[in-house]
């Protein structure tokens, strides 16, 4: 094979259908692929196509171990009563993670809030990896009691991503919040936590999402009734969103719906008489107007004829095609992801496989979270805010020029 045999318009076609693991390694097989492959114009198309394919990415965790796969994301017109099996790729692991809260995502990076790295410090720091690459960068050393809890949020007019940690939970002050910039890798700028002053609330209660260019997250207003705390990414701004509506005593996961926040939250009722069917009740609050603060709730049941009872799920988010994405909350033989369509009233599974046979065993299971829609992007893959590898030091192999045109040719799609 003779890369000066390609046009450049052929190569850039070729390249930009590839995954970016293998756009990557064939940087290095010609000055002329690494000319292409390397330059803006290409990172920018590389995105555009991959944004056509997005993948589910799923973050397996047992006793503090995360392992990362990501599998094919069924398209949103495909027939409901086709149930494909995709396979799960295996990618990285990262162990030492000592917090009880889960990892936080954003633009395809994620961040664990406090995590010990073995050889690098006594004491455990927040780290930003990427899941798919194995870079990572430990963040400085932040005091923090365990309750805190940390998100990652990507500022897209900046490109920068910064970490907000909820400093004192619990706490009536207004300061109770430190802001880290990533910086764009370019310099060696050194890496600080800033305090930020904030609304006074007690404590954040689950996990954030980021609509826009803004984090959302629930906390508790000392009174037992939810709001939404509203964090702007580039301003580093606060704001509050009453959620009144919102059920406090029950979990809620906040999602991207259509561009659009919304809650959502899940249950098992039984329907009809006391020999009445027991079906998942899916309750959606959309905030229609935020400046009114008006939130519309919308309930859908589920039958449990779709649903396999026997199996706890979880509501993992909405994806761009406007599906509510639910899975199973722990590995297994015959894992299920499902995809309800709330304006068509249509519920369609995949089957994943492929997450080996430990984690597939009764006795080893892992807690599964899923990620909707990631798409894979040259600049977060290369990372260079990220100055550590996982599997350098590891002592991971690379592959030889042969193997990786294998893979080139492989992997167009």
């Amino acid at each position: 094979m003779n890369p000066a045999s390609f046009s450049t318009d052929i190569t850039t076609d070729i390249f930009a259908r590839l995954p970016a693991k293998s756009a990557a390694k064939c940087r290095t097989l010609s000055k002329q692929w690494s000319s292409i492959l390397r330059s803006p114009d290409f990172a920018s198309l590389f995105l555009t196509h991959s944004s056509t394919r997005p993948r589910l990415l799923f973050a397996v965790e047992r006793n503090a171990l995360w392992t990362f796969f990501t599998s094919p994301q069924p398209h949103p017109h495909s027939s409901p009563s086709h149930s494909p099996v995709v396979t799960a790729e295996f990618h990285t692991k990262f162990s030492g993670d000592v917090s009880q809260y889960l990892c936080s995502y954003a633009s395809g990076l994620i961040l664990f809030p406090d995590m010990w790295i073995p050889n690098k410090s006594d004491d455990t720091n927040p780290v930003v990896c990427n899941p798919v690459t194995g870079k990572y960068e430990a963040l400085p050393y932040l005091s923090i009691y365990r309750k805190s809890r940390a998100f990652l949020g990507f500022d897209h007019v900046g490109k920068q991503f910064k970490v907000l940690s909820e400093d004192r939970p619990f706490c009536n002050q207004s300061d109770h919040h430190q802001v880290l910039s990533l910086g764009d890798g370019g310099g060696e700028e050194e890496l600080s936590w800033r305090v930020k002053d904030g609304p006074q609330y007690s404590h954040c209660v689950s996990e954030a999402i980021q609509i826009g260019g803004a984090l959302y997250y629930l906390a508790d207003n000392f009174n037992d009734l939810p709001l939404v705390v509203r964090f702007d990414v580039r301003s580093e701004e606060f704001e509050f969103i009453e959620a009144d509506c919102l059920p406090g005593e029950e979990a809620v996961k906040l999602i991207d719906y259509k561009g659009k926040l919304a809650g959502v939250n899940w249950k098992y009722v039984k329907v009809g008489d006391d020999d009445g069917k027991i079906v998942l009740e899916l309750s959606v609050w959309v905030l229609e107007d935020v400046e009114m603060k008006q939130w519309v709730k919308s309930v859908y049941f589920l039958s449990e004829e779709k649903i396999v009872r026997r199996c706890n799920f979880s509501v993992a988010g909405m994806t761009k095609g406007g599906e509510i994405v639910l899975a199973m909350d722990y590995t297994a033989k015959v894992y299920h992801v499902f995809f309800f369509d709330p304006e068509k009233s249509t519920l369609r599974s995949v089957q994943v496989e492929g997450f080996g046979d430990r984690l597939e065993a009764i006795g080893t299971r892992g807690k599964v979270h899923v990620f909707v829609d990631y798409v894979e992007d040259l600049n977060v893959h290369d990372g260079k805010q990220l100055k550590s590898s996982i599997l350098k030091e590891r002592g991971e192999s690379k592959q030889s020029s042969s193997a990786q045109i294998k893979e080139l040719v492989g992997g167009v799609e």
